[in-house]
């Protein structure tokens, strides 16, 4: 079997996928942050549970995005950390489960990429978040779905959803970096296609 490059639109000279309704592949896709670590060093960590569709419209500013994340699903690799982190002091995840990002707007960004600015949700507090996007191109699978991958980067300030847990260090500085740095790497399958 072989993969089919598909070939994509273009608007204003920019590549974009096929319009449609697009579902996120988590098998296939990453959800990622990086914060700093006693001013020095850099902690990862991702989410491994979320889900989402991606909306392409025929005029790509129409188009639009919504992700939801199970805030229990973050993952950085230490269990006592994780456990710290879905704890009261920072996700509390028994009150708040998910975290939600819905756009609410597209326009061309840098180079040949986008800019989509949304509505971010943590711990019911909603802030704007601006995404830096790059379209990876499309291609149908070996069985015949047609998909299309993104990446995708931005940060936020976690204090401004009332995560300011930290610790003072003796040299100065802090434990926990304010700026949370977040990477999407996505893959999405076509399920409604609008010239059908």
């Amino acid at each position: 079997m072989t993969v089919e490059i598909v070939a994509v639109r273009y608007v204003d000279g920019r590549a974009v996928p096929p319009a449609g309704v697009w579902r996120i592949d988590p098998s296939h896709s990453e959800v990622e942050f990086e914060v700093r670590h006693m001013m020095i060093a850099k902690v990862r960590g991702r989410f491994n549970v979320f889900e989402g569709i991606v909306a392409i419209a025929e005029i790509p500013e129409d188009s639009y995005v919504e992700v939801l994340v199970d805030a229990a699903s973050i993952d950085t690799g230490d269990e006592q950390r994780d456990g710290h982190l879905r704890s009261a002091d920072f996700l509390d995840v028994e009150r708040y489960p998910t975290l939600r990002y819905r756009s609410t707007e597209v326009r061309p960004g840098s180079d040949d990429g986008w800019a989509v600015t949304g509505d971010l949700t943590i711990k019911d507090v909603t802030r704007p978040l601006t995404l830096e996007v790059s379209f990876n191109g499309a291609a149908t699978d070996p069985w015949g779905n047609l998909r299309t991958a993104f990446s995708a980067t931005g940060e936020a300030d976690r204090e401004e959803f009332g995560i300011s847990w930290n610790q003072a260090l003796e040299a100065g500085g802090f434990l926990v970096g304010k700026v949370v740095k977040m990477r999407f790497e996505v893959e999405a399958v076509l399920v409604t296609d609008p010239t059908v």
